[in-house]
């Protein structure tokens, strides 16, 4: 590969460097970063929420059905949990899948003080959640929650992402969630400034992009709802080429989805062969990859403050990593084109690893997916990033993944990728998460690290 000049423009240079003062501001003009943990305490102190898990006959409102033992609400709202069956030429399987099409909003809203954007994030207790509270956006709302289906209290701050002032909007983008969990799941990820005075409850306070990438480092501190925002933000990243120019990479992306043949389509929950259900959860009979339970919640700070829910809930923790290289100065990460059965698109962008090991412990190391050996191995000495972080608490249960960044080398990582990996700049993968279905949920949590400057990896001038 020759380096590419960079074709690429997502944001005015006003943002973008607003964007990048605020990410260089270690402290900001609210809450001082060591101070969140303690408050994010003080908030499950002040409404102790108790979750615990419970057999099916006690869900409240949920029932499988007759006829096709799918798990649904009374209502018809919130979501399901449905049968999948995903055909493709060297492989096919069947597995539940979470089915809830409507579009959520997951915003952020932003306001300068002395000069420096700050974000306002919610301390939000998930019932999935492995502490229950954790820091997320300001507004993280299905429409069944803020249309009230549950009956429940009205969303804070919601109207400033139904009605945002077009010229205050920094991004505005609908982004898939866990392909592997999710049918076509999509939320509208939006940051919004304001420039009014903005009431500020208990639950919330203003932090810059500076401390947010502080505050990754903690082990389940920063929600996934707020990684996923962070990771679509139109960040500045002043690269001057790349091994893969803008068009050839795109050129290679459209490829990888036209290559890919995937046939997924629902069918009845009842009908998802090689998963049994009893009284307390419908797994697989290898106890493989997850299983559904359901959970009762008590005590919630929430818009309701009890109720009960299905959950996904994985058997083993997950590992999520970026092989990072300089090729010319310039920083680049191992991007794979990733299939899931849940994706809209057959394709999207994911880490260069994203598997739960525990599932892969059985084969022999030639039959592992690619260098999954290589991140579970790596020497501390070179990781530039690593964190414990639970995907979205809302519908999984203690569902975690260690997340990497580790630097590797021309013998574990070569400059020219197996088929369906390629070499891009974290530039490059900021401007592919400003589209739809373009980069996936993880790569975005990764993404929001790069974004914050939270790896230490700085951009060489070329």
């Amino acid at each position: 590969m020759t380096a590419g000049l960079l074709l690429r423009s997502r944001s005015g240079a006003g943002t973008a460097e607003r964007l990048a003062r605020s990410a260089a501001a270690a402290e900001g003009a609210g809450m001082a970063t060591g101070d969140v943990p303690g408050w994010l305490a003080s908030r499950r102190r002040a409404c102790p929420a108790r979750v615990r898990r419970i057999p099916f006959a006690e869900l409240d409102g949920w029932s499988f059905a007759a006829g096709t033992g799918d798990l649904r609400h009374r209502s018809g709202r919130f979501f399901s949990v449905e049968g999948l069956h995903v055909v493709r030429p060297d492989a096919e399987w069947r597995q539940p899948i979470i089915v809830q099409p409507e579009i959520g909003i997951l915003g952020i809203l932003a306001k300068e003080f002395d000069g420096v954007l700050h974000f306002l994030m919610q301390a939000k207790m998930e019932p999935g959640n492995p502490n229950l509270v954790q820091l997320s956006p300001t507004v993280q709302a299905t429409r069944s929650n803020y249309t009230k289906a549950h009956g429940g209290a009205t969303v804070r701050y919601l109207d400033h992402f139904l009605r945002p002032d077009p010229d205050r909007v920094l991004t505005d983008v609908l982004q898939s969630e866990h392909g592997s969990w999710f049918y076509r799941k999509r939320n509208r990820n939006m940051i919004v400034e304001v420039d009014g005075d903005v009431p500020v409850h208990d639950d919330f306070r203003w932090l810059t992009l500076g401390q947010l990438g502080a505050l990754l480092h903690e082990d389940n501190l920063v929600n996934m709802d707020a990684r996923t925002v962070l990771g679509s933000a139109p960040m500045a990243h002043p690269e001057r080429a790349a091994l893969s120019p803008d068009a050839g990479l795109l050129s290679w992306f459209t490829g990888e989805r036209a290559r890919q043949d995937v046939r997924a389509r629902r069918i009845p929950l009842r009908e998802v062969t090689g998963w049994h259900r009893d009284a307390d959860s419908v797994h697989r009979a290898d106890q493989r990859f997850f299983r559904v339970v359901a959970v009762a919640v008590e005590g919630s700070a929430r818009e309701v403050s009890s109720w009960t829910q299905p959950l996904f809930e994985p058997v083993s923790r997950g590992i999520v990593g970026f092989a990072y290289r300089t090729f010319g100065g310039v920083p680049h990460v191992l991007v794979h084109a990733r299939v899931e059965g849940g994706f809209l698109d057959t394709v999207e962008l994911g880490p260069t690893v994203q598997y739960a090991p525990e599932n892969y412990a059985h084969l022999p190391p030639a039959e592992r997916p690619h260098f999954l050996d290589l991140m579970l191995d790596m020497p501390s000495g070179r990781v530039r990033y690593s964190a414990v972080h639970a995907e979205e608490g809302g519908r999984f249960r203690d569902a975690e993944s260690r997340y990497l960044i580790a630097e590797t080398d021309e013998s574990t990582t070569p400059a020219e990728p197996p088929p369906g990996y390629r070499w891009i700049t974290p530039g490059q993968l900021n401007w592919l998460a400003g589209h739809s279905h373009y980069v996936n949920v993880q790569a975005r949590t990764l993404l929001a690290v790069l974004n914050t400057h939270a790896a230490g990896i700085d951009h060489a001038p070329v």
